[in-house]
């Protein structure tokens, strides 16, 4: 694999941030819903922004 570039690693922790702001906010939109349907879309969202996480935090090993 080739070396990442400090301008790389910048925007790598950029989007980790993002997904990880994403995940908070989207957990705690699902934890206020009372609509079920609602819940599990942001339920659905913050999982989805956690894997994106994990698979951009990949590219740092």
């Amino acid at each position: 694999m080739a070396q990442l570039s400090e301008l790389d690693v910048q925007n790598l922790r950029h989007l980790i941030g993002g997904s990880e702001t994403c995940h908070a906010k989207f957990s705690a939109y699902a934890q206020e819903a009372t609509d079920s349907q609602v819940r599990q879309y942001f339920e659905q969202a913050a999982q989805s922004a956690k894997e994106n996480k994990q698979q951009l935090m990949g590219f740092l090993k």
